[in-house]
């Protein structure tokens, strides 16, 4: 378990990768605050016709499932949901072989086209004049989504173990501030239509998020540049030729072909939080209009609260904490922390928000616990010859989860309410904690 590259390289390459995560992650969360604009735009240019109107039916049959009538706030989540499920989806196939890939041709040699394939989604959205083509941008956007799976391997490769875990929490502060930073970009530049000056355009596919769209694919011209000038190969010749052959395969079967036991016990944890964790995530906005009449704005602020607190932990506490405790009970007191704190939102009272930012602040402290011991404990379990592997189907679970939970939450939030939405996620966060008691400590 000896570092692939000498020990004098790894604060640039460390830098080097939290700087490729970081731009990734903005062009990648630009399109969320754009979702129920992009969905009445669509329909207003092509109705019920088409792959849209047969969206729009699954989702009011579930609608309908629900006790909500037509024109009611639950329909477009959920189609919101189903629409935006399939990037997680792609995701959940293909991070997998991307990360095994990598295992055997480097993780420089995997960055380089699947970035290069976002750029090539991005540009497909940028004209996507139909919906059909919009949704072929997301397929190939997450089909090509390998990046975070093998940059993790990356780390993996330049930290020795005793490092492991505390480089895993760059992982998170990129993904967190590249969350934040996103969003922001894509809500300021969302108002410049450049249908309204050339109308023209719109026969070349051009529509009114090209310029988001643009900015995306831009940045992944900048990180293909990055990439190719200072991402050194993390891997050594000898340890590609060592790791066996990646192939597309089913990812439930790459699932069920991981013979440790502690990295299948993780695996569970970490997928059983994340469902916690996305039902809160995709929720809470509409808690936040529901119970306290919040505006875009105001749920905006919400959400950069969220996210500052999750960078901060996973930039700086979660490092600290590391260096005296081991990740298991960091992990546990990540989950508590979490427990506590989406019962606080789910309690919280409408005359005042104040238990709800307590809340949110518990829970993105917790949320930026587990992440990184989760992410090291995986590494440190697993064999140097099938971190992308591995790590890849790490990602490939959370993915799942980001793929099937907006539906489900949103079921259980219109169908009951929101607070009982909030405490079953926090028994699913108990039922994580409960399992993590038993994880071994691994040798360092």
């Amino acid at each position: 378990m000896t570092p692939a590259t000498p020990p004098t390289k790894r604060p640039v390459s460390l830098g080097v990768i939290f700087l490729t995560l970081y731009i990734d992650l903005i062009g990648f969360s630009i399109i969320f605050p754009l979702g129920p604009d992009l969905l009445r735009h669509y329909l207003a240019v092509e109705g019920h016709t088409g792959l849209l109107g047969w969206l729009l039916d699954r989702s009011q049959d579930l609608a309908q499932v629900a006790g909500q009538g037509q024109g009611n706030a639950f329909n477009e989540v959920l189609f919101g949901g189903i629409a935006f499920s399939v990037f997680s989806i792609m995701q959940f196939i293909f991070a997998p072989f991307w990360g095994a890939l990598s295992d055997r041709r480097g993780r420089r040699a995997v960055l380089l086209p699947t970035v290069a394939g976002n750029a090539l989604g991005y540009l497909l959205w940028a004209f996507s004049g139909s919906f059909g083509l919009f949704m072929l941008s997301r397929v190939v956007c997450g089909g090509f989504s390998g990046n975070l799976s093998v940059a993790t391997a990356a780390v993996a490769d330049v930290t020795t173990r005793q490092e492991r875990s505390k480089a895993m929490g760059l992982i998170g502060a990129a993904f967190g501030l590249g969350m934040v930073t996103g969003p922001a970009i894509g809500g300021m530049t969302a108002h410049f239509n450049l249908l309204l000056r050339h109308p023209s355009l719109a026969h070349y596919g051009v529509n009114p998020f090209t310029v988001p769209a643009l900015i995306s694919f831009g940045l992944c011209l900048v990180n293909l540049i990055w990439i190719s000038r200072r991402f050194a190969e993390t891997r050594t010749a000898e340890a590609r030729a060592a790791a066996p052959e990646a192939r597309v395969r089913n990812p439930i079967a790459a699932i069920l072909s991981l013979h440790n036991p502690s990295v299948r016990h993780v695996n569970q944890v970490a997928f059983i939080f994340s469902v916690a964790f996305v039902a809160m995530e995709t929720t809470l906005t509409f808690l936040g209009a529901e119970r306290y009449g919040y505006t875009v704005a105001q749920n905006t602020y919400l959400l950069v609260f969220l996210g500052f607190c999750s960078i901060v932990t996973q930039g700086y506490i979660v490092r600290k904490l590391l260096k005296t405790m081991p990740e298991t009970r960091v992990l546990l007191m990540g989950l508590l922390l979490a427990t506590v704190g989406l019962l606080c939102v789910g309690f919280a009272p409408p005359g005042g928000p104040w238990l709800l930012y307590v809340g949110v602040a518990f829970l993105a402290t917790g949320s930026g616990l587990v992440n990184p011991s989760t992410t090291g404990l995986i590494s440190l379990y697993t064999n140097a010859d099938e971190q992308g592997r591995v790590l890849g189907i790490f990602r490939s679970l959370g993915s799942l989860s980001r793929a099937i939970t907006p539906v489900l939450a949103g079921l259980v939030f219109w169908m009951f309410s929101s607070r009982t939405l909030f405490v079953a996620s926090a028994l699913l966060a108990v039922c994580a904690l409960a399992l993590s008691v038993t994880l071994p400590q691994p040798e360092k």
